[in-house]
């Protein structure tokens, strides 16, 4: 299944004002205190000892046409970060991934909040050098910035909305300005900003797709392309971060390559034969059926299941109200009983998924029962712009008793459309009666593995008047046609953190469903999603945020702007035995294969 999948480091929990630290800071934590002290070794969940070299190959499925990662234009090549730190780009500080949330430094040396919470300073740091050997300066911070918000993906717009200015004090000091201090993770989103070479982009666009080697501080740089089939990085050898203490036991490869492959189940038959090393797989039915074989069996292939305690965001199908047929409450809850997840599951997934009941599934901060205390009194000043089930009702979404029967379901439906006005026509498709609308769409993906899920859906859809047919598209059309929001639903998913923070407003914020490029995938324009992400973003403590987000969940659901799928809680991963990993993993991210290693008995 193609997913939309939100690149973002997890943003967790914000202490209020009074807990920030004073003075310049080498590391920072907003979730109580550090777990490594200033002088650490290295972090628990990689191995310091891990031995270099050897090539890792892995697969992606689908084309690329550049390698720029920050803009809306192009797809880019896999391995390129647009936010955080990754192989060729480092951002100014990096985050540990077995604490709620914490910020160590990468490219700045410390981190200084102003008393007041309107400066954020960072100091670079003295080794920190670009791969051809120039320093990495203030005033290269000082242009990514400005350029990102300029001509990046709206993402970066929205994403820093709450920066006024940034400045150069000195060939190693930056500062940024804040428009005001009740955006309390600012910093630490800020520190996640990707620092570009000024001087590299002298004489090309940052707003236009390139095919041109980028130069980047990082651990690798980019080795050859092949446009659309395969990139391959190579190892900086002299790559200045190295020895420190956040990166020991990281980037143990020698070279890191990217296949790329236009199907799924040709891209499973390449692995079995040892054409790329390591696959996460995303398709139950497979993962249950399509692994025995003799790689796996005789042990040359391993296959775990790593549990993870990520929140799982929403992964659905996406209905997109600019089309006058989704505009409509009453359709898109109608829509809710197309799909039969117990008997799907059952037939396609051996009944190991769960349902999707929330957009922050899998952790604290989804919705259950009924709103309590605290979400009311964030709720109910809306209260007469909210539906009355919000307030009474438990949101769950259909449920069937798995047989493949699906009629009760179905009755509802109908009689929801029938209230709303849409009447079966001579042609068998229900139309509104005043407005002509037709109950017709199409659904695009670019896999076809999932047109098993969707044909069950059809014909249940049919039986009660509504026509829907299933496209597959190539990717890069694919691509260009989520960018200006040309589909009726989507398929996709909306990932969250263990804190949702600034990337809300692109996700829901009115004001980005018109941008082309923004993840307001479903063009969402409602004031009271605004005002509870304003509360999110803005919220003073967890408690606040929990109760926040909880109530955006609720207002989100009730409104039926997706029909929610599933969700399962493990990284089936499968690697050939060459290949090793850290006995400690991270909770939140226990597949990280930039920290495996090839075994040192394996010849390179």
């Amino acid at each position: 299944m193609h997913r939309i999948f939100l690149l973002l480091l997890a943003v967790f929990f914000v202490l209020p004002a009074a807990a920030k630290p004073s003075g310049p800071q080498y590391a920072i934590a907003l979730h109580g205190d550090l777990k490594y002290g200033p002088n650490f070794k290295h972090f628990d969940y990689l191995n310091p000892k891990a031995p270099k070299g050897g090539t890792l190959k892995q697969y992606v499925v689908g084309a690329f046409d550049s390698l720029n990662p920050f803009i809306v234009k192009g797809t880019p090549a896999a391995g390129l970060n647009f936010i955080g730190a990754g192989l060729v780009y480092e951002s100014l500080m990096d985050q540990a991934e077995d604490e709620p949330f914490s910020m160590y430094g990468l490219l700045a040396e410390t981190i200084e909040i102003s008393k007041d919470g309107k400066k954020v300073t960072f100091v670079l740091r003295k080794e920190a050098k670009w791969q051809d050997g120039k320093p990495v300066t203030a005033q290269d911070v000082v242009w990514t910035f400005e350029n990102l918000i300029k001509d990046g993906t709206p993402f970066y717009k929205a994403y820093y909305g709450d920066v006024a200015s940034v400045k150069s004090q000195d060939e190693r000091t930056v500062t940024f300005i804040l428009k005001n201090t009740t955006n309390r993770e600012l910093p630490l989103i800020i520190a996640q900003l990707p620092v570009l070479p000024q001087h590299d982009w002298a004489d090309k666009k940052l707003g236009e797709t390139t095919l041109k080697t980028p130069l980047g501080s990082g651990p690798y740089k980019i080795k050859t392309v092949s446009a659309g089939r395969q990139i391959v990085y190579e190892r900086s050898a002299d790559w200045w971060g190295k020895d420190l203490a956040i990166n020991k036991g990281r980037y143990n490869f020698d070279n890191i390559v990217y296949d790329y492959y236009r199907d799924d189940n040709v891209a499973l038959e390449a692995f079995f034969a040892g054409q790329y090393d390591v696959r996460q797989e995303m398709i139950a039915k497979s993962w249950e059926t399509s692994y025995n074989v003799p790689q796996v069996t005789s042990g040359k292939i391993k296959r775990e299941d790593i549990r993870n305690k990520r929140p799982q965001g929403m992964q659905a199908f996406f209905m997109n109200l600019r089309r006058p047929l989704f505009a409509d409450r009453a359709v898109r809850e109608a829509m809710q009983y197309a799909l039969d997840f117990e008997w799907s599951n059952k037939q396609f997934a051996y009944g190991k998924y769960l349902r999707n009941k929330s957009y922050f599934e899998n952790s604290d901060l989804a919705s259950r029962g009924l709103p309590s205390a605290d979400e009311l009194k964030l709720l109910q000043p809306y209260k007469d712009k909210l539906p009355p089930e919000l307030f009474t009702t438990e949101y769950t979404p259909p449920v069937t008793d798995g047989t493949g029967n699906n009629r009760d379901n179905l009755r509802k439906a109908a009689e929801i459309l029938d209230k709303a006005g849409y009447k079966l026509g001579k042609d068998g498709v229900r139309a509104h009666a005043k407005t002509g609308v037709r109950l017709q769409f199409e659904i695009i993906d670019t896999n076809p593995a999932f047109e098993r899920w969707i044909s069950p859906m059809t014909r249940n859809l049919s039986r009660i008047g509504v026509k829907m047919t299933h496209r597959i598209i190539d990717p890069a059309q694919y691509q260009n046609r989520m960018n200006a929001f040309d589909y009726d639903v989507t398929m996709g998913t909306l990932a969250q953190s263990d804190s949702p923070g600034n990337e809300q407003y692109d996700y829901w914020y009115s004001a980005k469903a018109d941008i082309q490029g923004s993840r307001n995938y479903m063009g969402i324009k409602n004031d009271v999603v605004d005002a509870l992400v304003e509360k999110i973003v803005h919220a003073e403590s967890r408690d606040a945020l929990v109760t926040a987000t909880h109530a955006l969940d609720r207002v989100l659901l009730w409104n039926y702007y997706v029909i929610p799928q599933w969700f399962y809680p493990y990284f089936r991963m499968a690697y050939w035995q060459k290949l090793e990993r850290p006995e400690t993993i991270s909770p939140l991210s226990p597949a990280v294969v930039e920290s495996w290693w090839i075994k040192p008995e394996v010849k390179k």
